[in-house]
């Protein structure tokens, strides 16, 4: 049978979600090694999206195949006893065998969160980019727009990405204030390699002040990641949800994430 999972989990201490060669400790490794305790054979896991080094999960989805016969609770409750605190399985279910985590998700959500304030914090610095320049959101925001839409993203994806193309669509970009908080929402059918931290830069370069808001524009049509800025440190990410065809009855994050950046943004 198929079965589909929930995960969220803290980045900070792993080597991003892919499994690795070497012996680096990744969200994938680490699930694996859980989910096989369960099932009592080696399990494989595929997931919706992978995240780099630092960054965190809220609403990631992953399925993967087994001969093993568990109710959904002893899934979650199973693999969550063999894993740290900081990787939990939130649910899971049975799917068909037509579901794929990553070829069936129609969109995918990050969140961004920046700490505008001109000294740092003690508290929190894994879980958000603190940026000591005042930052203008509503600006940041109007310029956000012109990536809307479908595009060619070279200027913004990561020169080793290996994605067969460039072009993507981003459904929604927004940006406000909240407080010293300045949250980045954005969700496209797919991303490139540090695409969401890419943009996040640009935007901080606009609203101190160090670039006006047309380069947004220009640095797109450049279609030339040399030319595309600071990559943002990955600390503030968040990979939030994707979503799928109704039929396949995949369930939403819970809103009420229980963690202090996170709920001060979700207002």
């Amino acid at each position: 049978m198929r079965v589909a999972l929930g995960v969220e989990y803290d980045g900070s201490d792993f080597s991003g979600w892919q499994r690795q060669k070497h012996d680096s400790q990744t969200v994938q490794q680490r699930l694996e090694q859980a989910l096989s305790q369960v099932a009592d054979h080696p399990v494989q896991v595929i997931c919706a999206g992978r995240t780099d080094t630092g960054v965190h999960g809220v609403g990631q989805v992953v399925h993967f195949d087994t001969p093993a016969r568990r109710q959904p609770r002893g899934w979650v409750f199973g693999a969550n006893a063999h894993l740290p605190d900081t990787i939990a399985v939130r649910w899971a279910q049975p799917v068909s065998d037509d579901f794929h985590a990553r070829f069936s998700a129609i969109a995918r959500a990050y969140r961004y969160v920046i700490y505008n304030h001109p000294v740092r914090p003690a508290l929190g610095m894994q879980h958000l980019t603190w940026n000591y320049r005042p930052l203008d959101a509503p600006l940041m925001h109007r310029a956000a727009q012109t990536l809307v839409g479908e595009h060619d993203f070279s200027s913004f994806q990561a020169q080793g990405c290996q994605a067969k193309s460039p072009v993507r669509t981003i459904h929604h970009l927004k940006l406000q204030r909240r407080g010293h908080l300045i949250v980045m929402d954005i969700q496209a059918n797919a991303f490139l390699q540090h695409m969401v931290r890419n943009i996040a830069g640009v935007l901080m370069a606009i609203g101190c002040g160090k670039a006006p808001p047309g380069w947004v524009e220009e640095v797109l049509h450049h279609r030339n990641r040399t030319l595309g800025g600071v990559t943002a440190p990955p600390f503030g990410l968040y990979f939030m949800a994707v979503t799928y065809p109704d039929a396949f009855a995949i369930p939403a994050p819970e809103a009420d994430i229980p963690f202090m950046p996170l709920a001060m943004a979700s207002g």
